[in-house]
Parts: structure tokens; sequence; C-alpha cells
């Protein structure tokens, strides 16, 4: 349980993590776009993806070449879940 709750949080704990949040909270974006809004290159756009992705923050769909990301709000429900205990 906690090392699941560890990875959740993983996705936090980057500023660009952060700004890409941010940017999913308006709605699903595709990568093309996200990229635009950030000063990354797409290689380390994809690093932060997956971390996102598989922390269960972010949801990923293919369509054609293009990925688009959403908000998990499941994944975002378990880190408000754990810590609503320490409030």
């Amino acid at each position: 349980m906690y090392k699941d709750i560890a990875n959740n949080f993983k996705a936090f704990c980057d500023d660009n993590r952060l700004l890409i949040l941010d940017q999913l909270i308006e709605g699903e974006k595709c990568s093309c776009d996200l990229l635009e809004n950030l000063n990354i290159s797409r290689s380390t756009l994809s690093h932060h993806m997956s971390i996102l992705v598989n922390s269960g923050v972010v949801n990923e769909r293919k369509e054609g070449a293009w990925i688009h990301y959403s908000i998990n709000l499941d994944g975002i429900q378990s880190c408000k879940s754990f810590l609503s205990k320490f409030i």
C-alpha cells in the first residue's frame, strides 16, 4: 500500500510535472500542446509523462501518432485520501 502511495506522490515532486498537471486541469491535452507551453525537449516531456502515467495520476490515450493525456481522478483521489489522515 505505501509503495503505491509513494509512487502516486512521485508525480508531484518536480516543477515540470506540476506545470504539466496544471495544464491538464483544463482538460485533455495532446503531447504536442504540452510541449508548446513548456521549455523542455520532447524526450524530457516523454520522461515526465511516463512518471505521471506510472504514478496513476494521469491517463494516456493514443490517437494515431499522438498521445493525449488527462488527469486520472482516481489517482488524485488516492493521494487526497492519504493526505486527509493528517488533517
